[in-house]
């Protein structure tokens, strides 16, 4: 993006913090009187944060952390963008950096997945007795993947090791790539695995956002885009080529807008075009259309009577 404002940030670092409460008070100030906003997420093993603000703001935040040893070294993925991702900024002390909520943990600078550079993460995805497994959630990978990837059938992170579990026969006999958005979720993932007894485990390093702007891969075997958790929703990832992968909720045609369910106790994400957003009341299921709490329902004004007359509207149609 050419004469952009501002950037997006994505980074972490597996590095011992020992008071994380004291830590994330003192660094949510320091955050606010730069002027950034975002996501951070501080434990004793760790950080992992996504922020957004103008080029200098991201360019004094990233001088502030590269002043502390701990983080010296730590790499930063920069989005170009036109304005702020986040609408606020929180930093927020967690037991984990990334929930995968094992019995006996994983550390990654003890036990993790070879890395891979884009270019030979490239290679290898195209070799034989290769299998390459999304450790992402459904709904992401459902908005775009590598091409040939397997989908785990997950609503978050934390259920990934009993899926695998369950599906061991998928993956016996196999070399395992494995990739997720930053980095951070393969690099205790990709540590279970091989701790699980699967031998040749590998991941993408740096993730699918290093991947996109490699300059010699260019994102290439990637299709749809990348689910990112701001504002944004979505960003591209192969220079080369567009292809859509993702389906209308409601009709199966191609799409890549999601919106969240209006039903408050269901709220899933749900890929759908404008038109039938408002055709299904941005709802995924009769039952959600018809909850007394439909937040469509209430953001349209709509009374009983009306919301009654579109479900019924919608059933003539589905009968016809």
């Amino acid at each position: 993006m050419q004469n952009h404002t501002h950037n997006v940030l994505l980074y972490y670092k597996y590095v011992e913090i020992e008071d994380p409460t004291a830590f994330a008070a003192e660094h949510l100030a320091a955050c606010k009187e730069i002027g950034l906003k975002g996501r951070i997420l501080v434990s004793h093993e760790g950080i992992n944060g996504t922020c957004s603000g103008t080029i200098e703001q991201t360019d004094a935040y990233m001088e502030l952390m590269k002043q502390d040893g701990r983080f010296a070294d730590m790499p930063f993925k920069i989005d170009a963008t036109d304005r702020h991702a986040f609408r606020k900024m929180h930093v927020r002390a967690k037991k984990e950096i990334v929930h995968l909520g094992l019995e006996d943990d994983i550390n990654p600078n003890e036990l993790t997945g070879k890395y891979l550079e884009p270019a030979e993460f490239y290679k290898q995805m195209q070799e034989e007795d290769t299998i390459v497994l999304d450790a992402r959630n459904d709904y992401e990978f459902d908005l775009g993947h590598f091409r040939g990837a397997v989908r785990p059938d997950i609503e978050n992170f934390r259920d990934l090791p009993e899926w695998v579990r369950d599906n061991k026969e998928i993956f016996e006999g196999k070399k395992i790539l494995t990739y997720c958005t930053g980095g951070i979720r393969c690099e205790k993932f990709s540590g279970w695995l091989k701790k699980e007894g699967f031998e040749d485990v590998s991941q993408l390093h740096g993730g699918i956002a290093t991947y996109g702007k490699d300059p010699e891969v260019q994102g290439e075997l990637w299709d749809g885009q990348l689910y990112v958790f701001d504002e944004r929703i979505a960003v591209p990832v192969n220079q080369k080529e567009h292809v859509i992968v993702g389906k209308d909720h409601f009709t199966g045609e191609p799409c890549e807008r999601y919106v969240n369910c209006a039903n408050p106790e269901c709220n899933a994400k749900i890929l759908a075009s404008e038109e039938n957003e408002h055709k299904y009341m941005r709802s995924c299921s009769d039952e959600c259309r018809e909850h007394p709490r439909n937040r469509y329902a209430f953001e349209h004004g709509l009374d009983g009577a009306q919301v009654q007359e579109r479900l019924d509207a919608l059933k003539t149609t589905t009968e016809v």
